[in-house]
């Protein structure tokens, strides 16, 4: 192996005391493959078993926490003690292959489309559609909030019950727990929104939830992480200086890790700071050693994964790149990194054990995979 990329595969010791065995992880990303009822299909099953070998740790695509929180086609489901059988089929799949798994949980709120959600009814912090859409959600009661905060710890209970090794929080990519925390989606008067701290009361709550979940039903050695995104376009929306201010709470919640959700790890801050410097610099500075930080987005060969990690982040998740190229970590472990495949063609389905619904969507966005005829 290059003895530059030696630092790729440094064991991690989270605070936990869980230890991975590399810095590099597979981060969530949708796959639209489950059945309707929920369960997982076979076809994720291999998907998964294909890009768990090499990676320290494997985040799976976001699981919903109540029926009303589906956000996608193919989404497999946590939302009762009938789907653990499902969950633990994922979770021993990734695990025999060496990996942590950890089961991204969710509510996609008023991004949930109504034909996949009881009664066709989209529920959000308020009733502000995303921008672009013609759909406005509900505004969810006080009680109705609560009992989403509840399912999100009994989902919690789910994916220990079905053995997985952690879960991540999705508080990122415009979803619910985003949603109250934005300025743009939250117009509240209640204790759930108005000022920057009420804003900031929900996020805690599911925190708090999960954390108390762990605490009554897994050992000290279960995973919590928490994914943000940093600023929102729309305005008023979410900026940066809020998202540190965000950041700086959760940093002291005795959290795992933080996973920040980037298109771009090189990007720099849109508004609410000076954009003299990365925005992953700015979540470093104000982290401060706190909590492990994971950085993601547009990392692809092996030199840009070992520059990322000189920033300070702890770990780097790769998302596309490891769609495209399964076996990413193990070429680079052999010194083959130069045979890392960054585009792939219309041919690559089966090579790459990719379900039809992904697949679909792959061949069928222009822009979001180098896709090589």
């Amino acid at each position: 192996m290059n003895p530059s990329y030696k630092p790729l595969f440094e064991s991690l010791q989270l605070k936990n005391n869980v230890e991975l065995k590399n810095r590099v992880v597979l981060a969530p990303m949708t796959n639209f493959s489950s059945h309707p009822d929920g369960t997982v299909s076979d076809a994720e099953i291999d998907y998964y078993v294909r890009r768990s070998k090499g990676a320290g740790m494997v985040i799976t695509a976001c699981t919903y926490v109540t029926a009303n929180g589906k956000g996608f086609d193919g989404e497999f489901g946590g939302d009762h003690d009938g789907m653990i059988p499902s969950l633990r089929r994922l979770a021993s799949s990734i695990k025999e292959q060496g990996a942590k798994a950890v089961l991204q949980i969710f509510h996609g709120g008023r991004e949930c489309p109504p034909e996949l959600v009881p009664n066709g009814e989209t529920v959000s912090s308020s009733a502000v559609a995303s921008e672009g859409s013609d759909i406005t959600p509900r505004a969810l009661t006080e009680s109705e909030v609560e009992d989403i905060i509840a399912a999100f710890g009994e989902t919690t209970r789910r994916a220990i019950e079905a053995g997985f090794d952690g879960v991540e929080i999705h508080g990122a990519n415009g979803y619910l727990i985003q949603q109250f925390f934005s300025p743009h989606s939250n117009q509240r008067d209640d204790r759930f929104g108005g000022s920057l701290e009420k804003r900031l009361t929900f996020p805690l709550a599911v925190v708090d939830e999960v954390q108390k979940a762990v605490k009554e039903h897994a050992s000290e050695s279960f995973i919590v992480g928490y994914r943000f995104s940093p600023e929102e376009q729309s305005e008023p929306g979410i900026i940066m200086a809020d998202t540190l201010k965000l950041i700086d709470v959760l940093s002291d919640k005795g959290l795992d890790y933080l996973h920040v959700s980037l298109m771009d790890f090189w990007s720099k801050p849109r508004r609410g700071v000076d954009d003299d410097k990365l925005r992953v610099e700015y979540l470093l500075e104000k982290i401060a050693k706190r909590v492990p930080l994971i950085g993601v987005g547009s990392i692809h060969t092996a030199d840009e994964a070992a520059k990322a990690l000189e920033t300070g982040v702890a770990m780097v998740a790769l998302g596309r790149e490891l769609i495209m190229e399964p076996d990413w970590v193990q070429k680079v472990q052999e010194g083959n990194e130069s045979e890392i495949a960054t585009t792939l063609s219309k041919k690559d389905q089966a090579k790459l054990v990719i379900p039809d619904p992904l697949w679909q969507a792959i061949v069928n966005t222009p822009g979001w995979f180098p896709v090589v005829d």
